[in-house]
């Protein structure tokens, strides 16, 4: 299966204004095309929109959404899908209107998170206009040779994390980067019984990891998602506003061990957290190792709570 990148994400909540002041006023988003009273399309580069934030009853993924080449692709992608039992679903017009995209299907992973895979998003070819000229690495423009990196990375929650790990690298084409092994006391809501649990991040291009996996349960059903800033004094201007206004950080600064990424964490008003980082590793796939890692962090990222 051929998919590109990590495109989009989607995410219900029951407070759409707390988002917008998080989105905009502090992590230096821009509102996209077609917003609503209900709903906030947000911006990071030239793709018409990166989040959508649809107000609801509830903090929850509505989907994370993962880019294939074209429509010949997408097709490929369903059969192979449904020739391994998992349920595909056609989206319908207003579905496409909306994410603006010109395919698209529905399907849930193993762990019962919902994906959408798509080709054909619109862009917007208007100046981005960032509130405080910081920039987003998403792909060619701000990565020399990288190709299309998209918008960061997202971890999911997934308490049976050997199905899930097998679907996206066997059957969705995902390349495993690395898995480190957790404490049980590192995942209070994973399966009974096992002295350790394994994280494991993947990737389908040349990001570190476009994708984390973890072996336990949220409720949101994301644990975090990131995005990366072109300059390390823009995560560090993040830093002073998330601050300033209040939003309680979650992990201090420091840099990864598996992708090098320096950033910090904050809680968002959704009941998970945001990761805000800077100088993230880019791999040839064709000489990628998969390694175990042992520390988290190289520096760095203390824990409050």
């Amino acid at each position: 299966m051929d998919i590109r990148a990590l495109g989009y994400l989607r995410i219900e909540t029951a407070d759409l204004a707390a988002w917008r002041t998080y989105v905009l006023d502090i992590l230096g988003m821009t509102e996209a095309q077609g917003s609503t009273e209900e709903q906030l399309n947000v911006r990071i580069d030239d793709r018409i929109h990166r989040f959508q934030f649809v107000a609801g009853t509830q903090d929850r993924l509505l989907a994370a959404g993962f880019e294939v080449a074209n429509a010949r692709e997408l097709a490929l992608a369903a059969q192979e899908l449904e020739a391994a039992g998992h349920a595909v679903k056609q989206a319908d017009a207003a579905t496409l209107a909306d994410r603006r995209v010109q395919g698209l299907i529905h399907v849930s992973d193993p762990a019962g998170n919902p994906l959408e895979l798509y080709w054909g998003q619109a862009q917007d070819h208007t100046p981005l206009a960032a509130p405080y000229g910081n920039r987003f690495v998403t792909g060619t423009d701000t990565k020399a040779g990288a190709g299309d990196l998209g918008l960061g990375h997202v971890v999911l929650p997934a308490v049976e994390i050997d199905e899930a790990v097998d679907f996206y690298e066997n059957l969705l084409g995902f390349q495993l980067r690395d898995s480190m092994q957790l404490p049980p006391a590192a995942v209070p809501t994973g399966k009974r019984g096992q002295d350790t649990y394994r994280m494991y991040f993947l990737s389908p291009n040349r990001r570190h990891h476009s994708l984390g996996l973890y072996p336990g349960a949220l409720p949101p059903g994301i644990v975090h998602f990131m995005v990366e800033l072109e300059r390390l004094d823009d995560v560090g201007y993040g830093l002073d506003r998330m601050k300033k206004a209040g939003y309680p950080i979650a992990s201090s600064l420091g840099r990864h061990s598996n992708d090098h990424m320096v950033s910090f964490y904050a809680q968002a008003p959704g009941g998970f957290q945001v990761e805000y980082g800077w100088d993230g590793l880019v791999v040839d796939p064709e000489t990628w190792v998969a390694k175990e890692i042992t520390a988290d962090s190289l520096w760095g990222h203390e824990w409050n709570g």
